[in-house]
């Protein structure tokens, strides 16, 4: 007597195996879009055989998962946005606290205790060890506010009049649950200042 298989089953058949297959994903992405396929065939298996909690678990399923995978492709895509310098005004200003300053103050000095970012948006510092100068557009005391330590590598010394906005670890952290694109950005920017200073100590001359 052969086994018949019912158009039911099949659908039931192809949902276990759907829904085995999402377990077995390593990546985020790819595990959601299995598991909304095997959403719809579950949901379509509990319409066919009636089965009223397979029908009501993966209808709820369905847009859960679908909302999932959508926010995992947003972030993708923030991500790719992070290398960009000019998404600061985007991610940050809107969130920061702003202030003038004046010609010779100090914002900070090296080995102070860091509590804050700082975004240059109007004149003119100076980096007193490096003996470098930075300007509108320049973030600055992200290194020390993540550096285990949370102390100051540099003394910042305005140069002229200006403005700028100021946020603090407390108010960054509260972003990165928000958005967390941003920790991926300074990510990226803490590795750029980094390989900056590796390259400036190779192009040193060697003492004899």
């Amino acid at each position: 007597m052969g086994i018949t298989f019912d158009p039911g089953m099949v659908l039931g058949l192809i949902a276990a195996i759907l829904s085995l297959s999402s377990f077995m994903q390593k990546r985020m992405f790819p595990l959601r879009a299995i598991a909304i396929f095997s959403n719809v065939f579950f949901i379509a298996y509990g319409y066919v055989d009636h089965l009223l909690p397979a029908l009501f678990l993966h209808t709820c399923l369905l847009p859960l998962n679908a909302k999932r995978l959508w926010e995992i492709h947003r972030l993708t895509h923030d991500i790719k946005r992070a290398k960009d310098m000019s998404s600061v005004s985007e991610w940050l200003l809107p969130h920061m606290d702003r202030r003038s300053f004046k010609s010779g103050e100090v914002l900070f000095r090296k080995g102070d205790e860091a509590e804050s970012v700082v975004y240059i948006s109007r004149g003119e510092v100076k980096i007193d060890e490096l003996n470098k100068s930075l300007g509108e557009g320049s973030l600055l005391g992200e290194v020390g506010l993540f550096s285990p330590e949370k102390k100051r590598t540099q003394t910042i010394v305005c140069a002229t009049d200006g403005e700028l906005y100021q946020m603090t670890d407390v108010m960054m952290y509260r972003l990165y649950y928000q958005n967390p694109s941003v920790g991926f950005y300074f990510m990226r920017l803490i590795a750029g200042r980094l390989m900056a200073d590796i390259e400036r100590a190779r192009a040193m001359p060697t003492p004899p």
